[in-house]
This record gives structure tokens, sequence and C-alpha cells, in this order.
């Protein structure tokens, strides 16, 4: 995931979709090509702050989508 840095850093910033995790992190969606997705699992400690745990790329992004959905409402 080294060579997706600003893609994660723009999955955060603008995302398409964020969704609740188990844990309280959250998940950010972004499609980054046709029907492959990046997700970044964050958590945030304030409103200005909070930091990454995780990312990934998928094509299954039902299985994202099944969680609640935190943003856009």
């Amino acid at each position: 995931m080294a060579g997706y840095y600003f893609e994660v850093l723009e999955a955060i910033q603008d995302p398409k979709a964020i969704y609740k995790g188990k844990e309280g992190e959250l998940l950010a969606t972004r499609e980054i090509a046709p029907r492959k997705y990046i997700v970044v699992v964050y958590k945030e400690t304030s409103k200005e702050d909070g930091f990454v745990i995780t990312a990934f790329l998928t094509r299954r992004i039902k299985q994202i989508e099944r969680r609640a959905k935190v943003w856009p409402l």
C-alpha cells in the first residue's frame, strides 16, 4: 500500500462513503478505478486528529456496504 499514500489520504478527506466498524473505527471507501475500491480503516481521536489503522484494495464493496453508514446519510 506504500504506492497508494495519496489515495489513502484522499479516501479520508473526500470519501464516497464512511461506514462504522465493530470497535469504534471508521471505514472510508473511495473508487480508484472502475470497480476497484480503496478502503481505509481509521480512528478519530478528536475533530482534527486521528490515525490510520490499515488500508486495503477490494472489488467486493458490497461486503463493506452491509455495515451501518455514517456518511452520507
